[in-house]
């Protein structure tokens, strides 16, 4: 029982240093978030869509692949389980107890996200220009690149019209798809533990607990980041 007790604390300590890293996030003067980015659940899974250009700027693959689209959707998870046609118990329990390879899938979104997904949870998220910078950083640096700084793509995706890249740093039950996420907001300054992160409803809890504080006029996070439920837009 110590042993077991042990790793868990030794991966509670590992986690948030495994990578695709936090990008570390500059305090800027608090302004009006003008950013728009939304954070996705599917259930088991979350993710981020964000504005298509500016990432495209950084990844031009993404804009060969997607071309001219409004939106793309975000999601780092491990190789084998994310690409699987049928998840197997073998997939499931390898992807949780071993470190593996990662993959992200990007899903072009060509309308207004919470109508594209309708069947999940959809939050929006108004971010200041630094916010919105380390956001798409972090997302940047959790694709593998070449030496020629290239993205590597793999398979198609699994619904829509979607590809699945290359990712940096191993999957493991210490550091998921929803620690991934945690860590994105992280990077565009909000104040979240990733370690402790692992499933798509903390993710979604921390959404809301951060709302109703919002809504209080009373927050522990940056002054520059709110909080909307769709379809309201960033101002």
């Amino acid at each position: 029982m110590k042993v077991i007790l042990l790793i868990i604390i030794l991966s509670l300590l590992t986690a948030c240093s495994s990578k695709p890293y936090v990008v570390k996030h500059t305090e800027m003067p608090a302004v009006a978030g003008q950013e728009e980015i939304y954070i996705v659940s599917h259930g088991w899974h979350t993710g981020f869509v964000v504005p298509a250009q500016r990432i495209q700027n950084q990844l031009p693959k993404l804009r060969k692949r997607f071309g001219d689209i409004p939106y793309i959707e975000f999601g780092w998870g491990d190789k084998d389980f994310y690409q699987a046609k049928e998840i197997t118990t073998g997939l499931t329990l390898n992807a949780i107890l071993w470190p593996t390879e990662s993959v992200i899938h990007a899903v072009a979104v060509p309308k207004k996200v919470d109508k594209y997904f309708a069947n999940s949870i959809v939050e929006i998220l108004c971010l200041s220009g630094t916010e919105y910078s380390s956001l798409l950083r972090f997302i940047s640096e959790s694709f593998y690149k070449d030496e020629h700084g290239e993205i590597l793509e793999l398979k198609g995706g699994i619904y829509g019209n979607s590809q699945f890249y290359q990712g940096v740093g191993n999957f493991y039950f210490m550091n998921t798809c929803n620690n991934w996420t945690a860590k994105g907001l992280k990077s565009a300054g909000m104040d979240i533990s990733p370690a402790f992160k692992l499933t798509a409803d903390s993710i979604m809890d921390y959404v809301k607990k951060y709302k109703q504080a919002s809504t209080m006029g009373s927050t522990g996070h940056s002054k520059a980041t709110s909080l909307r439920s769709v379809p309201f837009e960033c101002q």
